[in-house]
């Protein structure tokens, strides 16, 4: 077995047993967002979209991709470039498709559009990883189309491109994760405050008609659509959290006392 496919067998046992540690000790009971809403029957239609789109999608955009890099529409820079180059790139496309997403996102919500396109998706009103895909492949084309169109306008570094595209899956996933692990402070903190958190997307599947952003917070902001109780649900419920967490400890260490004495 060769040292990378070694190296991509630990990282599976490492997420696997980070899932499993997780599960057994409460952490993510005691982070989930939306608690006692998770449902069978829509974890297997969520699958189903998700097989049908997945399948449609890869194929039409992968064509797409294909006929635009073959015919020399879609080029990349090879060339070494400086880490700031690449950051620049990068932050380019952070704004310009956050600007994309956000406004593509909020005219789905208009009929017939919204039919058509986006109902599917917000047939999950407690999103679980698994809803990052349950959408129509329309959509799919909406949002990912993007790529295909910024590549073919922009031409960037390979580097640049590494980072585009594992970017977009992360933060499907981590928007429609259902459970929120980051700190109360984060909307208290202006550097960090304007970053979408999984709570706000979690209250837009939850409320419909607010949050709309898909990297940052900052369209909403400026468009008056961010949920106006958002920031105080996100701390107020952080903060009992850490109160079931500190009590849960509590506990251990009393039984734990008790059962030496």
């Amino acid at each position: 077995m060769t040292g990378e496919r070694l190296l991509d067998l630990w990282l599976v046992i490492f997420v696997v047993a980070g899932i499993g540690l997780g599960i057994m000790t409460g952490f993510f009971k005691a982070r989930r967002i939306q608690p006692g809403r998770f449902r069978w029957t829509v974890l297997r239609n969520e699958a189903i979209f998700a097989g049908i789109n997945l399948g449609v999608t890869a194929f039409t955009l992968g064509s797409i991709k294909t006929f635009l890099a073959s015919h020399g529409f879609i080029t990349f820079n090879s060339n070494p470039a400086a880490w700031w180059v690449i950051a620049l790139e990068y932050a380019f496309y952070f704004v310009l498709f956050d600007t994309w997403f956000y406004w593509l996102h909020r005219g789905m919500h208009k009929e017939p559009i919204y039919t058509w396109v986006h109902k599917i998706h917000h047939k999950s009103t407690s999103p679980n990883p698994l809803t990052t895909f349950s959408v129509s492949p329309l959509e799919s084309l909406v949002n990912g189309g993007f790529l295909p169109l910024f590549a073919t306008i922009f031409t960037v570094h390979d580097a640049t491109m590494a980072l585009i595209v594992p970017t977009n899956v992360v933060m499907g996933l981590y928007v429609h994760a259902g459970h929120e692990f980051l700190p109360r402070w984060w909307n208290k903190n202006w550097a960090t405050k304007w970053f979408i958190t999984t709570t706000f997307h979690d209250q837009h599947h939850k409320y419909f008609n607010f949050n709309f952003g898909g990297y940052t917070q900052v369209w909403d902001y400026i468009c008056g659509t961010v949920r106006k109780k958002y920031e105080s649900d996100f701390e107020s419920r952080k903060a009992s959290r850490l109160k079931v967490a500190k009590a849960a400890t509590s506990t251990a260490s009393d039984t734990a006392n008790a059962t030496a004495g």
